[in-house]
């Protein structure tokens, strides 16, 4: 190799080497359950959260596609794993194969909509699309439900073996795995080539053809993976709760996941994943403290975060790091 060359294999391989406070953080979600034994669905629903907004931070933090319609795979996700669960099998694992095809292929047929538009033309498309499987799914009532929702959907055992309880525990170690394995693939696509041409792109899509790299085909691929996170998402909320009701597709679901990447930090996945916890204990405890007026005090929060970390609460804590290893009170 090429001593350019080489020094690129190092910052990749860099890259790729997990650091201490991440294995802090897979720790204490394994800890989790056992700290709160009673709160085993509400923290299976974190975990969904944060895989749903990982699509997000891959398709915008990442690759640069602004999107407010990311609700469209999650809901499709979820009314495809019930109806196959309803209808064909109701195995778990399949369900969720079957959903992140159905979305991928979504992701893909949408991709040339939002390539031959700029920022707010493209915005304004995946709201679109959103609205359209809104109003299909609402109207299409003999298979969906309508707005009474999808219900009958009965999932079969993990395994064939372990049934899902009402407690939420197998829920929770179900969408953790999964988590887990999604953040595994996401964290080494980042730092792959394909990755760091996306970032490229991002940063500037006019040098980027220039240098050879396919820019459509590389987005193209960037919006049908975070599709397909998105459907996964939407499948396991189907599978774990075992109802999909239209609120999936909602535009609001889409702007609030907006607001939890911003509140986390958008371009690092880990943002993804502290947002959606920050966002689900707040938004548990101010419900709990006044159910009317919670949202205030959550937008008081995110007004905070934007001021004194732009970058989220992961780049805030990145820089108190930084401050607290040159004022040497770090080893």
């Amino acid at each position: 190799m090429t001593p350019s060359w080489e020094a690129a294999a190092v910052r990749l391989r860099e890259r790729e080497r997990w650091k201490s406070p991440e294995t802090v953080f897979w720790c204490a979600a394994l800890v989790a359950p056992f700290v709160l034994p009673d709160d085993h669905l509400f923290l299976s629903q974190i975990a969904i959260l944060g895989l749903f907004c990982l699509s997000l931070d891959l398709v915008l933090g990442i690759a640069g596609i602004l999107s407010l319609g990311q609700a469209a795979f999650f809901g499709l996700g979820g009314y495809t794993a019930g109806l196959f669960a309803i209808h064909v099998d109701g195995d778990p694992l399949l369900g969720l194969v079957v959903a992140m095809v159905a979305t991928s292929l979504l992701g893909v047929l949408a991709a040339p909509l939002l390539l031959g538009g700029r920022d707010l033309t493209r915005l304004l498309i995946t709201v679109a699309v959103a609205g359209i499987l809104y109003e299909a799914a609402n109207k299409w009532s003999a298979v969906t439900g309508g707005v009474d929702g999808l219900q009958g959907i009965v999932i079969a055992p993990l395994f064939g073996k372990i049934e899902f309880d009402l407690g939420g525990t197998v829920a929770y170690w179900y969408a953790l795995a999964v988590l887990f394995l999604v953040f595994l693939g996401l964290r080494r696509l980042k730092s792959s080539p394909f990755g760091l041409a996306l970032a490229g792109i991002r940063l500037n899509p006019q040098r980027m053809p220039a240098l050879g790299v396919p820019v459509d085909r590389r987005l193209t691929v960037a919006y049908a993976i975070g599709g397909a996170v998105a459907g996964i998402a939407g499948a396991l909320l189907a599978q774990t709760t075992q109802f999909v009701s239209l609120d999936a597709l909602s535009f609001h679901r889409s702007a609030e996941l907006m607001l939890i990447l911003v509140l986390g930090g958008a371009g690092n996945l880990y943002g993804a994943l502290l947002g959606a916890i920050v966002f689900s204990v707040a938004h548990h405890l101010l419900s709990e403290i006044n159910p009317m007026y919670w949202q205030f005090w959550m937008g008081t929060l995110l007004i905070l975060i934007v001021l004194f970390a732009k970058d989220g609460l992961t780049g805030g804590l990145s820089r108190l790091r930084d401050h607290l290893w040159k004022g040497g009170t770090a080893p």
